[in-house]
């Protein structure tokens, strides 16, 4: 795929060969250190075999051109070895229950010297052939490829979860023996056996995900980086079928690196966070980018104390403290989600404590639900994804109007949030609930971020950031855009992009669900008056609409950039974003306005309450899967 990218372009190559092998889990153990403005840890990647791997035998047949050989440094690889005795970091005794406590992995000073690192190379996008193409070009190593950027990477391993106690349970044959090819077999089998566990075995999964990324290590790898990926090998091994499906990568961030901001709050006190960049998260920590890559995530945080980590986890995450002045943040997914949905912000933030209005508002709401969406909402119906704790099979969840949630500022802004913020989310929740029915995450979090914030808001899962410019809006401008980030839960979260240059498939539907969300949201309103207000909108947006059309580039207008090419992948699975790069695109908002134009004409063409509806059933449909235009 390399030889298709010109490093001259304003397209973001999405690098990781996710047709050989696709990460499924992440293991993330940070400590953010804002002396040096670095976040430095390790992450455990869980793998399966490519869907164009998944029936290859491991003969060797089949295997993948690597890079040329002068694109890796090499080093002496430790063998892999076979554990005498069973060797775990977390305690068989455990209750899965108790996972989250294991401890962090013992460092090795010698990484945080960087002894163990390979030369970054500065050679940028290399012009070699596809770093895996499907035929065999000789005995070549199959070469691994992640998305990163901006990274120092120290130590690339693989990681021997047959060491962990307990873990016979998911090898079908538990006889060990002297060979190391049926021990490297056996590894990749257990790794398999572990991301396959049906969905209500999710605490035993992670239980074990924790265990097995303190697993001690069997060998280190092969590695080097480039302007925009980590590639890894291991040598002799010419297949991603033997390739190790789970690796210990040893990293730092760079204060320059693009995917967090490090700042000072509104109340003068240091935080950093991720702020929607346009690289996504390959300057945070080496990952698969391409949305194809639906994974589940666990990561533990550590900072000084004083300082809050929010993430985009599902669990709302109490302080541990490791030792005096150092506390450690857990949090977890378990809905397969993109890696650029990862989400964190770690300042000193304070939470907006809720008053007894907002208790009153949350209980006492009553929904008027159509008769048609009841009966939906009741009917049940298999789900098309991946198999995960759904909330959609969740009766329970399928009740909850208003999910709980927080509200986060600094402390000089809480005031305001008391004020303009708290009394809205609830309302705007359960009009959310009424119009398209269960929401598809468990919580939410909404924290008001620096002044450098270059967006009104912006959405992940179970997190929503907003600008402290929508505060002095009052509840118009603050009620509207909470209703536009809480529409990005089921358009651009559960339901996403295939491909990231269709974005008017998240920001179209979000702005056209912004109206009808907040039109219910204001139930003082009659209905003459949210219609007035509706059409006054839609003129403001066709004006600026006609005005971005007039002096912009017509390239950067199209909803299909790609046209017949959207959704086309290289044979490895890597591909380009067009335009993702292009710094005027991130001010523009053609896709919203285009997308929500062409929305408001169906649903005017066919009826508002029909389309709903139809909405309803897309959303039952297609939650949890990535779709395209068509």
């Amino acid at each position: 795929m390399e030889t298709e990218l010109d490093p001259t372009k304003d397209d973001l190559p999405l690098m990781a060969n996710t047709s050989y092998m696709l990460v499924k889990h992440y293991v993330l153990d940070l400590d953010v250190d804002f002396k040096s403005k670095v976040i430095e840890g390790v992450i455990v990647l869980f793998f399966e075999t490519g869907s164009r791997y998944r029936k290859t035998s491991s003969t060797g047949k089949g295997g993948c051109q690597s890079q040329s050989d002068e694109t890796c440094k090499l080093r002496a690889s430790a063998p892999c070895h076979i554990p005498v005795t069973n060797v775990s970091a977390c305690s068989s005794k455990m209750e899965y229950n108790d996972f989250a406590v294991c401890g962090k992995v013992d460092e090795d000073t010698s990484d945080k010297n960087g002894n163990h690192s390979n030369k970054e190379q500065a050679s940028g996008i290399s012009g070699s052939k596809d770093c895996c193409d499907i035929k065999n070009h000789g005995n070549k190593d199959f070469l691994l490829v992640l998305d990163c950027c901006d990274l120092s990477v120290l130590k690339v391993e693989e990681v021997d979860v047959a060491a962990v106690s307990g873990i016979e349970k998911f090898t079908r044959s538990a006889n060990l023996t002297d060979v190391s090819k049926e021990l490297e077999n056996l590894r990749n089998q257990i790794v398999h056996e572990l991301v396959t566990l049906p969905a209500d075995r999710w605490k035993e999964q992670l239980y074990y995900f924790t265990c097995c990324s303190q697993a001690p290590s069997c060998g280190e790898l092969l590695f080097t980086t480039g302007t925009w990926s980590l590639e890894i090998r291991k040598s002799g091994i010419q297949t991603p079928t033997d390739f190790p499906h789970a690796i210990r990568i040893w990293y730092k961030t760079k204060p320059e690196g693009r995917s967090v901001t490090w700042t000072t709050d509104q109340s003068g006190r240091p935080c950093v966070y991720t702020m929607g960049s346009p690289i996504n998260n390959r300057a945070l920590f080496p990952c698969q980018e391409p949305p194809v890559a639906l994974s589940t995530w666990q990561a533990s945080v550590q900072t000084a104390g004083g300082f809050v980590v929010l993430m985009s986890g599902e669990n709302s995450a109490e302080p541990v403290q490791l030792r005096e002045g150092v506390l450690s943040w857990y949090y977890y997914v378990t809905m397969p989600m993109p890696a650029s949905t990862f989400t964190i912000a770690v300042g000193c933030w304070q939470q907006v404590k809720q008053q007894s209005f907002t208790a009153a508002i949350q209980t006492n709401t009553e929904f008027s639900l159509p008769s048609s969406q009841a009966d939906f909402r009741w009917h049940e119906e298999i789900c098309g994804h991946v198999e995960y704790p759904c909330r959609f099979q969740n009766p329970a969840a399928r009740l909850q109007a208003v999910i709980p949630y927080r509200v986060f500022a600094p402390w000089c802004l809480m005031e305001h949030c008391e004020e303009h913020l708290l009394q809205l989310i609830p309302q705007c929740l359960s009009a959310a609930y009424t119009t398209l029915g269960t929401h598809p995450f468990s919580r939410l979090d909404v924290l008001i971020v620096p002044s450098n914030f270059s967006s009104l808001g912006m959405a992940s899962p179970h997190i929503i950031f907003l600008s402290q410019s929508v505060l002095p809006g009052g509840s118009q401008l603050c009620g509207t855009r909470l209703c536009h980030e809480i529409a990005h839960a089921w358009f651009g979260l559960a339901i996403g992009a295939r491909d990231w240059t269709e974005e008017w498939l998240s920001e179209g539907f979000a702005t056209f669900l912004e109206d009808v969300f907040w039109a219910r949201a204001q139930q003082q309103l009659s209905h003459d008056e949210v219609k007035g207000q509706q059409e006054l909108k839609a003129l403001l947006r066709w004006r600026r609409l006609r005005d971005e059309v007039q002096n912009s580039e017509e390239e950067l207008q199209v909803l299909r950039p790609k046209k017949e090419g959207t959704g086309e992948l290289s044979e490895s699975g890597a591909s380009v974003v067009k335009h993702g790069l292009k710094a005027e695109k991130i001010f523009m908002q053609v896709h919203y306005l285009k997308g929500y134009f062409l929305l408001r004409s169906l649903a005017r063409t066919i009826g508002e309450a029909l389309y709903l509806a139809s909405l309803r059933k897309f959303v039952q449909k297609f939650h949890g899967q990535l779709v395209l235009s068509q």
